[in-house]
């Protein structure tokens, strides 16, 4: 699902300049976010675990289980991301079935990537 399409006539964009952060590990989950322009870095610790360019999902596992933030997220370039609160992110679920199928994908993949990552680590 390319979501920088599927959203691709929003305005309400949150304009984050290169060098500064989304979010920190930490703050509320109260929102996810969709990379529509840029490029970005997610974070856990100081340690880069994923690059981001338009059409990535970020935050979306804070905001799923209105947990605190478990990473950060940092513009690499100047970048745009549109925000999406519980009350949108739950009507676009019953609303369009594969936005949630590919928001668990995303997470499904993020997963197995960290697994991965911690198998490479114990071979070392």
């Amino acid at each position: 699902m390319n979501l920088t399409e599927l959203f691709r006539f929003e305005t309400d964009l949150l304009e984050i300049p290169a060098g500064k952060s989304v979010f920190k590990k930490g703050d509320p989950g109260d929102k996810m976010y969709v990379l529509m322009k840029g490029d970005a870095v997610v974070m856990v610790g100081h340690v880069i675990v994923e690059r981001v360019q338009p059409g990535a999902l970020l935050g979306e596992l804070a905001l799923i289980d209105n947990s605190p933030r478990t990473a950060a997220v940092l513009a690499v370039t100047d970048c745009s991301f549109l925000p999406i609160d519980v009350r949108r992110f739950r009507f676009l679920v019953e609303q369009t079935p594969n936005f949630a199928l590919h928001v668990m994908k995303v997470m499904a993949d993020r997963l197995r990537k960290m697994d991965t990552r911690l198998l490479e680590a114990q071979e070392v």
